[in-house]
């Protein structure tokens, strides 16, 4: 019996998106683990990447089998899900592990957490960071994950020295750090998201808007170009699928419908124009898709509780 061909995005529906992803830090992280001893972290509200520099272990995300770790694996754990990081020690086995709250044996140096297990030298050391992948405020790539995704990298990817560099300009909290930050960031989703070309755990398809290639076609085409006058009936035959069925898989995918959407990401894309390059609220308006700018000063402060012009204004300063 032959199986069926498993569905994936294709190739250049993927880089549209990629290209119009937002990818920012919201927290980084080290974790240090010796020997004999177990670092338990409570869930985070935002999804998590932990990259292991050296040694091996391995780490439990909440009723997940365990994910052995090895130098320069790259995990992915789901927003709220807390786990743990063990070390073996020479002998007793798991029994013999003392475990160590992270809450209670965190600090804060210049910007950066750092939780540790273990008094002395440490075996595993992680940087973990936090991070939000979007497409407008509601409309996080990784929000919906609900089991970790585990790659294995190796030292010609650079991923260790892209994530350190991402600490080192965090910490040194310069003009245009954050900007820095996430790009570096964005090339290690990037380097991940490759990935589900071609592996054999096809995990992008728990991506909602990865998992239906079809309606992923359409979206691509509202993320690159959401001023364009895209209808659902357009939408629909982009998919090259029914009106209803289009919204319905939409629907079921994403959350929202393709017009509420649609207006999120007119409504970032008008906001980065009115922050990058001080468009007037006319131009950002017409570029977002809106011929009225008393329509789009409307949508405008529906989304971020102020008049366009205030926010340009204020982003200036």
């Amino acid at each position: 019996m032959v199986k069926p061909r498993s569905r994936r995005i294709s190739p250049a529906d993927l880089e549209t998106l990629i290209e119009t992803l937002d990818v920012h830090f919201v927290a980084l992280a080290e974790c240090l683990v010796s020997p004999g001893y177990r670092l338990t972290i409570g869930g985070y509200p935002a999804p998590g990447i932990h990259y292991n520099l050296v040694g091996r272990g391995r780490i439990y995300i909440c009723d997940n089998p365990p994910i052995e770790l090895h130098p320069h694996t790259l995990i992915i754990v789901p927003p709220n899900c807390p786990y743990s990081i063990e070390v073996d020690a020479k002998r007793g086995g798991r029994s013999a592990l003392k475990s160590v709250d992270g809450a209670s044996r965190m600090v804060i140096k210049d910007g950066i957490q750092r939780y540790v297990a273990g008094s002395g030298a440490p075996q595993l050391m992680l940087i973990c960071g936090f991070f939000r992948a979007s497409y407008g405020q509601t409309i996080e790539l990784f929000g919906a994950l609900t089991s970790p995704i585990a790659e294995q990298f190796d030292t010609s990817h650079q991923l260790d020295t892209k994530l350190k560099a991402a600490m080192a300009e965090l910490v040194a909290q310069e003009v245009g750090s954050k900007a820095m930050s996430s790009a570096l960031l964005k090339q290690i989703i990037v380097a991940l998201l490759r990935r589900s070309l071609t592996s054999l755990d096809n995990w992008a398809e728990r991506f909602a808007i990865l998992r239906d290639p079809k309606v992923a076609r359409a979206f691509a085409d509202m993320a690159a170009s959401p001023g364009a006058p895209h209808t659902v009936k357009s939408l629909a035959a982009r998919a090259c699928l029914s009106r209803s069925a289009f919204m319905a898989r939409f629907v079921a995918l994403v959350g929202s419908t393709p017009m509420a959407v649609l207006r999120e990401l007119r409504m970032r894309q008008a906001a980065r124009q009115l922050r990058l390059n001080g468009s007037t609220v006319e131009q950002a308006g017409q570029a977002a898709g809106y011929r009225s700018r008393i329509a789009f000063s409307r949508a405008f402060r529906k989304a971020f509780g102020c008049d366009p012009s205030d926010y340009r204004d204020r982003e200036a300063t």
